[in-house]
C-alpha cells in the first residue's frame, strides 16, 4: 500500500458520504445545464433513470439494515468504532454497498439530467470515496478484526 501524503491524509473522513453525493449531484446538474443533452422520449428517461435509481436504494437501504442487526454503526466517519464486522446479507456481494447505491443514484440523476457530460459525476464520487473514505476504513477495520477482514476482503469485492 502507497503511504498517502500528510497533507491528503487531512481529508480522510472528513465529508460524509451522502455529502459527497450530494456535491457531486450539484456539479453534474452543473453540467448538465451548460453542455448538450440528449434528446430523450419522457418514458425512456424516466426508465433509464428508476431502474439505477431504485438499485441505489436497494443498496443503501440494504447496507443500513445489514448494520442495523449486527447492531454496528453506520457512521462512516468513525470506522474504529466498529463493534463487528458485517458479512452477510448484501456484504456478500460488496464490501461497500452503500457506496454502491449512491453512485447508482448518481448514475440515475444523470440519466434524468439526460446528460452524457454529467456521468463525470459518478466517476468523481467513486474516486474521492475510494480514496479518502474506504482506504482508510479498511485501515481500520484491518486494525480491529486483523486476519477476519483480511479473509472478507479477499473474498468480496469492494464495490461490485
Amino acid at each position: 500500500m502507497v503511504a498517502a501524503r500528510p497533507d491528503m491524509r487531512a481529508l480522510e473522513h472528513r465529508i460524509p458520504p451522502p455529502l459527497v453525493a450530494l456535491a457531486c449531484a450539484v456539479a453534474m446538474w452543473g453540467v448538465a445545464g451548460v453542455t448538450p443533452a440528449l434528446e430523450l422520449s419522457l418514458p425512456l428517461r424516466m426508465a433509464a433513470t428508476a431502474v439505477p435509481a431504485l438499485g441505489g436504494a436497494f443498496f443503501c437501504l440494504a447496507g443500513v439494515l445489514s448494520f442495523r442487526r449486527a447492531r454496528t454503526t453506520v457512521n462512516p466517519l468513525k470506522p474504529d468504532s466498529a463493534s463487528a464486522l458485517v458479512t452477510s446479507g448484501i456484504y456478500r456481494l460488496s464490501r461497500n454497498p452503500m457506496y454502491v447505491g449512491f453512485a447508482l443514484l448518481l448514475v440515475a440523476w444523470a440519466a434524468w439530467l439526460a446528460s452524457p457530460l454529467a456521468l463525470s459525476g459518478v466517476l468523481v464520487f467513486v474516486l474521492y470515496i475510494n480514496r479518502f473514505q474506504i482506504v482508510p476504513e479498511e485501515r481500520a477495520l484491518a486494525a480491529l478484526f486483523g486476519a477476519e477482514f483480511e479473509r472478507y476482503r479477499q473474498a468480496v469485492r469492494r464495490w461490485l
